[in-house]
This record gives structure tokens, C-alpha cells and sequence, in this order.
């Protein structure tokens, strides 16, 4: 099978990660520039979901038995036209209400992307090539912040970070170049809604069994990498620690969970996929919460770099759980509930991050994000003990299919 639409989606979607990644710190930085504190920082850091939170199901349920490329078209031109806006604005408002252009334009481009490599990849591929697919995010986080470090700093925080939003809004257009041609000939199913068939009522996808658990930890996981991207510019003003470090040291994170992702399919077949979620949920809570401490950068950065590797399983097989939970002819909008999720997890999280800044200190909000971390290890170690009871069941009813032609061992292991 011709696997080059996957990785031109990869492609552009880096380019694409890379432009909101390296965007997000520079429009805290320009905000702080502009007069904000910890709390106008996490509001405008909330902004940039709040129109996602209204629009994803409604566009899930086009994507349903529509086309999906318009979507990642719209997406690039929303990003851009976010971040160049961002840029030329000279008040906290405006830079919000651009932040939430931004925010829609990614969730185009997401929503789109998902519901390609839904639709092409067959079931026994899925984790794989939703691993691969993120990957692209991983490659936008690992170059964008970077950038951002590189080209903000001097005494004109103000100047240089608009100069970063501009160059953000550039690289964000280069993703068109893999977009020609990126969807599969659409068949009569894929255009319309077969005879007779009717809209999933949102509350049926939601109460399938596997798809609340996937929509948490999905939320989890992303209120993590964005308060990350988000707020530790703000630690690093306040410990003294310059841009082009902060840029380092997320791009460490970033490369940490591409890392993850390059294998995650080993990883599947050693420890499940459940099990998988669970331990690494875990570890990043515990790492979350380090990140308070005053420690040294270098420690900072061992942190960043476990938390990153740690990260990086939750949204794939986030979205693997979804597309298998859900029901038939519902699967964009199940991804978009996944997305509805993640974006109220970057309203509230941000917004409630900016309020304990202001209330204890810059470091307070990763405690917060340990919590939510350890609901989400918890929802995983569920998750793990019905898909132990659903393999026993599936074993033994293969035992009493072969009973006629072989006598299986009682400790034979059972295949991965």
C-alpha cells in the first residue's frame, strides 16, 4: 500500500504544529511586553480554545460523510492569519481574540487530519499510524519554541515576539506544498450518509464504553503539553531563566515524545496499551508536580525530557480508543468530541492555571496538572483491568473453538 499521504500529512501538519508551537510562547511573551500579569497570560492561553469548544462537533459531523481536505486548507489559513494578526495587535484583547483565531484554525487542521488517517488506515494499523501522525505535532513543538527562543530576547520583548508571530504566520503557509492530492478518491460512502442511516445522537457516542476514558486522558495529556508551552515562560521570568533556554528545554520535551512515538508499537506489545497509559499518566503526574520545585536547569531539563517521553503515548492511543469505542458512521464525530474535550481542558486549565498563579506562584500550576495526571492514571488502570477481563473471555472462547483439534497448555501465553 502506498503510504506517501501519510507522511506528506506529517509533513504538513509539523509545519503547521510548528507555527501554533512557536506562536503560543510569543504571544506570552508579547502579552507580558504589553503590561499582562500571570492572569491575563492565562486567559489570553484560554482564548485559543474557546471558539474550538463550540465548533468541533459541528464540523466532525460534516467531516462524518464529507471531504476532509477543506478543513486542513482552512486550518492553515486560520493559523496564519492568527499569528500575523497576533502580531500587529497592540492590545491584550485583540491579542486574545486573534489567540482564538488561531486556536480554530488548529482545530480545522486537526479535525481533518484525524478523520484522513481514520479513514485510510486499517484497524491493525491504527495505533501505528496514529503514532505517526502525532509525530508531526512532536516535530512543530520540537522546532517552533525553539524559534520563539531564538528570535525573542533584548530589551524590546514587545518588537521581538511580534517579529516571532510573523515569521510563525510564514512557516504556517509552507504546509500548503502537502496538502495537493492529500485525500483518498471519495467512494458513494464517503460522500453521503447511506439510505436510511441517521445522525449518532452525541450522548450515545458518549456513553460507549472506552470513549469518556480516551476523552479525559486525551485532556489531560494536552492541558500538560499546553501549560507547559504556555507557562514556562512565565517560570522562566520569574527564576531568571532567558527565552532561548525556555525554547531549548521545550524542544526537549517535544524531542523526548517523538522518541516515544518512533516506539510506541514495542512498547504496545511489551507492557498493552492500557496498562501503557496507565504507567505513563502516572510518571508524568509525578513529573508535573517536580517541575515546581526550584531545581536547578539542568534538572529541569531530565525532567522535561521524562515528561516529554511520557506524553507522548496519550494522544495517540487516546485516538485509537475513540475510533474503535465508536459507533459505525460516527467517527469524525467522536474524534470531535475528543478535540471538544481537549479544547475545554484549554479553557479551564490555562484560565484556572493563570488563577493559582496569581494566588501561590508561577510554579503552582504543574501540581495542578499532577492531579489531573493521576485521575487520568487511574481512569488507565480501569481501562487495563476490562481489557484483561475482555482478553480472558476471548481466550477461552478460542480454547472451546479449538477443543476438537488441540489441547492448549494452561500457561500457554497468549499471543500478542
Amino acid at each position: 500500500m502506498n503510504r506517501a499521504w501519510l507522511l506528506r500529512l506529517v509533513i504538513a501538519f509539523g509545519f503547521a504544529q510548528a507555527a501554533v508551537s512557536m506562536a503560543r510562547p510569543a504571544v506570552s511573551y508579547r502579552a507580558l511586553a504589553l503590561g499582562a500579569d500571570e492572569r491575563a497570560v492565562g486567559v489570553i492561553a484560554g482564548v485559543y480554545a474557546l471558539l474550538p469548544l463550540f465548533a468541533a462537533v459541528p464540523l466532525g459531523r460534516r467531516t462524518d460523510h464529507g471531504r476532509c481536505a477543506p478543513l486542513l486548507w482552512a486550518g492553515v489559513v486560520l493559523i496564519s492569519g492568527g499569528c500575523a494578526l497576533s502580531g500587529l495587535a497592540h492590545s491584550l484583547v485583540a491579542m486574545a481574540a486573534w489567540s482564538g483565531v488561531m486556536g480554530l484554525g488548529h482545530l480545522c487542521f486537526v479535525i481533518g487530519a484525524q478523520s484522513i488517517v481514520a479513514r485510510r488506515s486499517a484497524p491493525d494499523q491504527q495505533d501505528r499510524d496514529f503514532g505517526h501522525f502525532t509525530i508531526g505535532a512532536s516535530l512543530g513543538q520540537l522546532i517552533g519554541p525553539v524559534a520563539a527562543g531564538a528570535l525573542i530576547g533584548g530589551p524590546d520583548r514587545a518588537g521581538t515576539s511580534a517579529l516571532a508571530l510573523l515569521v510563525a504566520a510564514g512557516g504556517c503557509v509552507v504546509a500548503f506544498t502537502s496538502l495537493w492530492r492529500i485525500e483518498a478518491r471519495p467512494t458513494a460512502a464517503d460522500t453521503g450518509p447511506a439510505k436510511g442511516d441517521t445522525r449518532v445522537p452525541v450522548h450515545r457516542i458518549l456513553g460507549t464504553r472506552g470513549v469518556p476514558g480516551g476523552i479525559y486522558i486525551s485532556l489531560a495529556v494536552l492541558s500538560a503539553t499546553d501549560i507547559l508551552t504556555a507557562y514556562l515562560p512565565v517560570v522562566g521570568e520569574d527564576r531568571g531563566i532567558a527565552p532561548s533556554v525556555i525554547g531549548v528545554l521545550l524542544s526537549l520535551r517535544a524531542g523526548a515524545t517523538i522518541a516515544c512515538r518512533l516506539v510506541m508499537t514495542p512498547l504496545i506489545d511489551w507492557l498493552g496499551r492500557a496498562a501503557l497509559i496507565t504507567t505513563t499518566c502516572l510518571l508524568a503526574a509525578v513529573l508535573c508536580a517536580g517541575i515546581a520545585l526550584p531545581v536547578p536547569v539542568w534538572a529541569l531539563g531530565l525532567m522535561l525530557v521524562l515528561l516529554g517521553f511520557c506524553l507522548g503515548v496519550g494522544q495517540p492511543l487516546s485516538m485509537t480508543t475513540v475510533v474503535r469505542a465508536a459507533p459505525p458512521g460516527a467517527r469524525s464525530t467522536a474524534l470531535a468530541l475528543r478535540l471538544t474535550g481537549n479544547r475545554l481542558g484549554q479553557v479551564a486549565a490555562p484560565a484556572s492555571a493563570g488563577l493559582v498563579a496569581g494566588l501561590v506562584g508561577t510554579a503552582a500550576p504543574f501540581v495542578m496538572l499532577g492531579g489531573l495526571l493521576l485521575i487520568a492514571a487511574g481512569l488507565g488502570a480501569t481501562g487495563d483491568r476490562r481489557l484483561w477481563r475482555r482478553k480472558t473471555i476471548s481466550a477461552s472462547l478460542g480454547v472451546t473453538t479449538r477443543a476438537h483439534h488441540e489441547t492448549p497448555s494452561p500457561h500457554q501465553k497468549e499471543s500478542p
